[in-house]
């Protein structure tokens, strides 16, 4: 997975009920991959972040305004460095504007009431270098958790503490430091917990001895049965049994695992790789909210339509369920068009 997507594996298969499967996880990767590049189309902007250093003409000859610099679709999540003419400008001398609704920032202004200025280079041609994170959006975060353990690295591996799997999944993008890291798989690790449930289906009470350790739609291991949970009162977890096809069991003191052990690919993203101590946050990259819901929309959309051999797109005018899902997903896209698309100057905002 080399570029980042709007949804993960596991938020489509919730939404279809579908077990996991090296089947299915290979169709929905590759739907989510589709269904993310299709909204970048469609709004004509990416919105993951990348780390990167980018070249711009230095604006008089071919604009007329010395201090104005139009990013058009390289648009700015921040800056970290600017210079002109092998001459570095401080950034308290730069504007990001628009200031009242950026990020994304689609120019770059220099103060006039200070002494930078653009040009120096031997001509105007790539004479202004902007390092910063490019991204057509703001940046937001959450924190999963802490690391458990060091990570050095080469290490492809992360183990995360706390309620984690239930929102990180495989295409999450991550930050560890200043490294960005794509989630592209999750094995089981131990919760340090153990727990007992009887053998019948109405056997649905958890009892845990910290039940902060975990989270609603967290996927548990107990034995070989998976179980969902549904609700937590203080120490006890309210769970779905048998869950994913897995089959049912009576479980005494039995060690309690969750999928917390990420594999990632490493320095993503115009990233470097790095150490990072025991005890180092995790964060989670957090797409907007319509863009991830329409990449999942897009997604479902690809696998329902492919195990009908595309029949339903094809009868859409004959089958009124199919006519008012094609008409929700086309809301759905006018909607994130209208809030996230790019509309004017090269499609800039």
């Amino acid at each position: 997975m080399d570029e980042p997507v709007y949804a993960t594996r596991e938020d489509v298969m919730r939404a279809l009920d579908v077990k996991e499967s090296a089947r299915n996880r290979r169709e929905i990767d590759s739907a989510l991959a589709a269904a993310s590049r299709s909204v970048d189309s469609l709004c004509h902007r990416t919105f993951y972040p990348v780390l990167a250093t980018k070249y711009f003409d230095w604006p008089a000859p071919q604009y007329g305004t010395a201090w104005r610099v139009w990013l058009d679709d390289s648009e700015l999540a921040s800056l970290n460095s600017i210079s002109s003419g092998g001459t570095t400008i401080s950034t308290s001398d730069v504007l990001l504007e628009p200031n009242r609704t950026g990020p994304p920032y689609s120019r770059l202004e220099l103060n006039i009431g200070s002494d930078a200025s653009f040009g120096g280079g031997p001509t105007y041609q790539r004479d202004i270098q902007v390092d910063g994170v490019w991204a057509g959006c703001a940046l937001v975060e959450a924190a999963l958790g802490d690391t458990v353990g060091a990570i050095d690295d080469t290490q492809t591996t992360v183990t995360v503490d706390g309620a984690t799997s239930a929102e990180v999944g495989v295409g999450s993008l991550l930050r560890l430091g200043s490294e960005r890291l794509i989630v592209i798989g999750r094995t089981q690790a131990s919760t340090g917990q153990t727990g007992t449930l009887g053998g019948g289906k109405s056997d649905v009470a958890l009892t845990v001895a910290d039940g902060t350790e975990y989270a609603v739609d967290e996927v548990l291991l107990l034995d070989a049965e998976r179980i969902r949970i549904d609700d937590i009162a203080g120490n006890v977890l309210a769970v779905e049994r048998a869950y994913d096809g897995t089959v049912l069991a009576a479980h005494t003191s039995a060690p309690i695992y969750a999928p917390r052990t990420l594999t990632v690919t490493r320095g993503a993203l115009g990233t470097t790789t790095a150490s990072h101590n025991s005890g180092t946050t995790v964060n989670r990259w957090v797409p907007p909210g319509l863009v991830h819901q329409l990449a999942k929309a897009e997604a479902i959309t690809i696998l329902t339509q492919e195990r009908s051999g595309w029949f339903l797109k094809a009868s859409t005018t004959g089958n009124s369920a199919a006519k008012v899902s094609a008409d929700a997903l086309q809301t759905l896209r006018d909607q994130t068009y209208t809030e996230h698309g790019r509309k004017a100057r090269h499609r800039a905002v």
